[in-house]
């Protein structure tokens, strides 16, 4: 996301695990995709993640962009990376807009994405 800050990084927080990075801009600010993959999800999906995009890559990869404000793409549809999928909110648990991104590897999973998204050339500042 052009002009987001990091404000969060992945690893615990106040005695429980923080899962994801977030990534602070203004709302409405576009959301992109990480990858290329096949979105499995899109809209309110889980409890404290407000609105959210989740997209399966493939070899058990998914990514998990939440807090939006709307999204621009429904589940079933193949994305490209860097392709427009929502845009920055505050919904669900969220204090003020940001989008805190999760990849899993497997359903519930959550791995640290900082060294995932280094290895496709982006340094999220974690």
């Amino acid at each position: 996301m052009p002009g987001a800050g990091t404000t969060s990084c992945f690893g615990m927080r106040w005695g429980v695990l923080h899962a994801g990075i977030d990534l602070a801009a203004d709302a409405g600010t576009p959301i992109h995709a990480a990858g290329a993959g096949t979105v499995v999800g899109a809209g309110w999906l889980y409890t404290g993640y407000g609105i959210s995009v989740v997209i399966d890559h493939g070899n058990g990869y998914l990514t998990h962009y939440a807090h939006q404000s709307k999204v621009a793409v429904q589940a079933g549809q193949k994305v490209v990376a860097g392709q427009l999928i929502g845009y920055e909110g505050s919904t669900g648990d969220s204090t003020g807009p940001h989008l805190h991104f999760e990849v899993h590897q497997g359903l519930w999973n959550q791995i640290d994405p900082a060294p995932w998204m280094r290895a496709r050339g982006v340094n999220l500042g974690c």
